[in-house]
């Protein structure tokens, strides 16, 4: 008699596409202070995700990750009716070693320049005008997804004596996603 041949080996674990849905929050800690007078239109800054972002029961963006965005204008105080302006928008996030480009809308804050300030960072996509971004990057097969801001993180906003806009470094800013963002992660482990 032939001993019976063992059983095939299980294939090996496959990487887990996650969609992170329309609607999701992502907080962001800027690395640099911006500014309606110390930033320019075009200028790249760096961020860092503040909390973990979970969709489908897993963490998809861990706190800590990389994030950056752009500086998409700045007029300081007096160069735009009189008031400063500021708006940026976050391009990329790393997720599980890849960078994903992320369409998003921006975020401006505006302050007048008969010394009222605008109420607070105003949220908005193509109406209203805001300061928010999105996030994400262009990894191997990913997709793009959008960002629009959900709360613009007010708290750490500072201003200066002539009320030119400065977003100190290490403030926590806000950002919705506008689109679903789809992440690919390593195979679940079989610990």
């Amino acid at each position: 008699m032939t001993a019976a041949a063992p059983p095939p080996p299980p294939p090996p674990p496959q990487p887990v596409v996650v969609v992170v849905p329309a609607g999701t929050h992502i907080a962001v800690t800027i690395q640099q202070a911006l500014g309606s007078k110390i930033s320019q239109p075009g200028e790249t800054f760096t961020a860092t995700v503040a909390s973990p972002v979970s969709a489908g029961g897993r963490t998809v963006i861990r706190a800590g990750a990389s994030a950056s965005g752009t500086v998409t204008d700045a007029k300081a105080l007096g160069r735009f009716k009189g008031g400063a302006s500021l708006s940026i928008r976050l391009d990329t996030v790393r997720a599980s070693g890849q960078t994903y480009q992320v369409a998003s809308s921006t975020v401006e804050r505006a302050e007048s320049g008969k010394g009222k300030r605008t109420a607070g960072f105003i949220g908005g996509g193509a109406g209203g005008g805001a300061l928010i971004g999105g996030l994400a990057g262009g990894g191997k097969g990913a997709l793009i997804g959008g960002l629009i801001g959900a709360g613009a993180g007010t708290a750490g906003a500072a201003f200066t004596g002539k009320k030119d806009i400065v977003i100190p470094a290490e403030t926590t800013l806000t950002f919705r996603l506008e689109q679903s963002l789809r992440v690919t992660l390593p195979p679940p482990s079989s610990n």
